[in-house]
């Protein structure tokens, strides 16, 4: 399939909103119409002082005719630029909804694979620097382009021999501007790049400032972000270095309609071919070939922008989406399988080989292995942050693709070690596992999960505003706040990957004695560093190099499993030593 246009595709992407842009470059282009009434007037009020014309009127009638086509000009254009901008706010409201509502369709490691500050700089400030280019675009390089056009057939029409002399130096001049144009495209991606490197480094440095400033990196942090702002100016100072010269040239060559015109008509004139009243008017007229055509060139700059960004936006809305059902299924139990999946995050790096498993409804399965081993990777595949490519995971029978993922996501309730918070109130961070609850019911969730008490002693109780990523609490407080969330929400089946990790000692039982409320009653997955947390589930899978090496009971693997049994080992003597 040929790939389309960046500004084709951004007219796709504005489809609603054409009306509003045409009735824009039409106004516009009215506009640019009746600013060449005073060129053409100004011509007429001269021949007529060459002829002696006494009659006032004359002029008079001349002089309004420019002054209104000055004023016509001006409220057209305001116009076209009032309607463009309105088209345009619209259209990048359109694209930003189109792209976060794009981002749940995707697998999470396509998202995950893409810095926050490139994400960042793709939905809010590139999007956004379309706005002044795209609402300016179409109407001014429309009609910038028009003027001339519609000159040039008028000089046509006088004299076809002064119409050419009129485009003499305007090729000569463009030559140069598409000597600078040729590359644009390919220059300003690259100056992209190195402003989304830039801006990576930046949410980097911020996000990390407290490890920097822990572990005394501020020196080496401060370098790396140094090299790529100072990457970022050279990239852009050696750009424009090279483009300065030969748009010079082109902006001091193409105006320069005189040069050709003056001499030549002046000589056909004294030779009796070419009357005085169509000298003059060629003159006149002439010098409004070039500053449109030099204004409709800096578009191209536009151009390029605009088409780079829309790259760039299309990159996301054409990523492949979870392919699933929208057609809502019946669950008879919550049984969950895995017949022989492999996975890996990208398709040259398999994570997973040959996983084959059962979870029966209403039991509780764990997963230990050492890190990296796969164990979480496994956990976010039963909750459907990705597709399967090889194999197959049903739940109740149901394979995961045939489910709807809204519904799909009802049915499981995903607590980690990182669950993030949003920047606003206690409450409303918890109301999210059940939008539509009421006060009442979130304070009895905290109260079940242990975390009524803390939230009440807070500034503001239920709410206080934890700050970007629950910055203002504990890792245990954003724990507790997270499994809040999830008893909220009241999903048959939970995985709690290693969701106590950052539990303190002193709350370790408040905080057990809340998971165990939560899951009750349900289909129960766990991603446990404490062994001692999983000695009484039904089962536990031994997870090591993307492979299930054993499973069973504690007491089984205890007996059957050398690597569980060194884990254990392991456990018991880390207890030993924190009790010591």
């Amino acid at each position: 399939m040929q790939e389309k246009s960046p500004m084709l595709r951004l007219w796709e992407l504005g489809e609603q909103y054409h009306g509003g842009l045409i009735r824009a470059v039409l106004s516009a282009s009215v506009g640019v119409l009746c600013g060449i009434l005073p060129y053409f007037a100004a011509a007429q009020i001269i021949i007529g002082l060459i002829r002696h014309e006494q009659d006032a009127s004359y002029y008079l009638f001349w002089c309004c005719l420019a002054l209104g086509g000055y004023i016509l000009r001006a409220v057209l254009y305001a116009l076209a630029l009032s309607m463009s901008h309105k088209a345009t706010f619209a259209i990048l409201k359109n694209i930003r909804e189109r792209i976060l509502a794009k981002l749940p369709k995707l697998p999470l490691g396509t998202v995950m694979d893409t810095p926050s500050g490139q994400m960042k700089q793709i939905i809010v400030d590139q999007v956004e620097s379309m706005e002044r280019p795209l609402a300016h675009l179409l109407p001014e390089m429309t009609s910038n382009i028009l003027a001339p056009v519609c000159i040039l057939i008028y000089l046509f029409v006088l004299d076809w021999r002064m119409a050419l002399l009129s485009l003499v130096s305007i090729p000569v001049g463009m030559a140069f501007m598409m000597a600078v144009m040729a590359n644009y495209g390919k220059q300003y991606e690259g100056s992209v790049k190195v402003t989304q490197e830039m801006n990576s480094t930046i949410v980097e440095y911020i996000g990390g400032i407290e490890v920097i400033k822990a572990f005394n990196q501020g020196k080496n942090s401060y370098a790396k972000f140094s090299q790529r702002v100072l990457a970022n100016a050279s990239y852009f100072y050696h750009w424009m270095k090279s483009c300065q010269l030969p748009v010079s040239i082109s902006r001091t060559l193409a105006p320069t309609t005189l040069i050709t015109i003056l001499p030549v008509g002046w000589i056909m004139y004294l030779g009796g071919s070419l009357d005085i009243e169509t000298f003059i008017t060629v003159i006149i007229l002439s010098l409004g070939i070039a500053g449109p055509l030099l204004a409709a060139m800096d578009f191209v700059d536009s151009l390029a922008k605009v088409g780079t960004i829309v790259g760039e936006v299309d990159s996301i809305l054409s990523s492949e989406e979870q392919q699933h059902s929208l057609t809502p299924v019946s669950f008879s139990s919550e049984d969950i399988r895995l017949d022989h999946v492999s996975f890996g995050y990208h398709a040259d790096q398999e994570i997973l080989h040959d996983i084959s498993l059962s979870i029966p409804a209403g039991t509780m399965t764990a997963f230990v292995g050492p890190s990296g081993s796969g164990k979480s990777t496994i956990a976010k595949l039963i909750a459907g942050f990705w597709d399967v490519k090889k194999g197959r995971i049903t739940l109740g029978g149901h394979d995961l693709k045939d489910i709807p993922l809204r519904q799909l996501y009802e049915q499981t309730a995903f607590v980690s070690q990182d669950n993030y918070l949003f920047n606003e109130s206690v409450r409303e961070n918890i109301r999210m596992g059940k939008p539509g609850a009421d006060d009442a019911e979130v304070e009895a969730a905290a109260t079940a999960a242990g975390c009524d008490s803390f939230i009440r002693k807070l500034e503001n109780g239920y709410d206080t505003v934890v700050g970007g990523g629950g910055a203002h609490l504990s890792g245990g407080e954003r724990q507790r706040i997270a499994i809040a969330r999830a008893m909220l929400k009241d999903a048959p089946i939970v995985i709690l990957d290693e969701a106590t990790a950052y539990i303190d000692p002193e709350n370790e039982a408040v905080v057990q004695k809340a998971v165990a409320k939560l899951v009750k009653g349900k289909t129960v997955i766990v991603i446990a560093h404490r062994l001692s947390t999983i000695t009484d589930a039904d089962q536990i899978f031994v997870v090591a190099d993307g492979r299930i090496s054993a499973s069973g009971t504690h007491e089984e693997l205890l007996k059957q499993s050398e690597m569980y049994h060194e884990m254990w080992q392991a456990h018991i003597g880390a207890k030993d030593g924190d009790a010591a």
